[in-house]
């Protein structure tokens, strides 16, 4: 059975990086947003993050790219304005889940976060997304806080 490796992304991944994640977009069931304007909003997540710095990651197996995770680095809780990295994206080929691609990233992405001496690690995942809610669980994340929202 092939191996997941984690890899440092370039800019050669970012085709990767915007085919899979607009193939992975999850939305909030509360506001039921297009397929168009979720598209239009990774577009434009995508052009924050290159605007600012990040460490792309990459996970392959079997030789193929397989999932990406995008961490910014300089982006302080905007609460408590700790320092802190930033989960702003991940995504894994449907067609690979359950081969170990998220947990490497979330490794990666974790071991990335000590090396520039960041205290914590956090991000957001969409209610109802109980696989990715699994992962992040045993892992050791833990609700900080909660963003609810409500249809007018």
């Amino acid at each position: 059975m092939a191996r997941v490796t984690v890899r440092r992304g370039t800019a050669a991944d970012w085709p990767f990086v915007e085919r899979l994640g607009e193939r992975t977009l999850d939305a909030s069931r509360v506001r039921g947003a297009t397929d168009a304007a979720l598209r239009l909003g990774y577009a434009r997540l995508l052009d924050v993050v290159r605007a600012q710095r990040h460490v792309l990651l990459v996970a392959e197996h079997g030789g193929a790219s397989a999932g990406f995770l995008i961490l910014l680095d300089d982006l302080p809780d905007e609460v408590s304005l700790q320092p802190q990295a930033f989960i702003a994206y991940m995504a894994v080929d449907p067609s690979l889940r359950g081969r170990g691609a998220a947990p490497a990233l979330l490794t990666a992405a974790e071991d990335e976060a000590r090396r520039l001496g960041l205290p914590y690690i956090s991000l957001m995942v969409t209610q109802g997304n109980e696989p990715a809610s699994r992962l992040y669980e045993r892992a050791g994340y833990a609700t900080e806080r909660r963003q609810l929202c409500k249809r007018l």
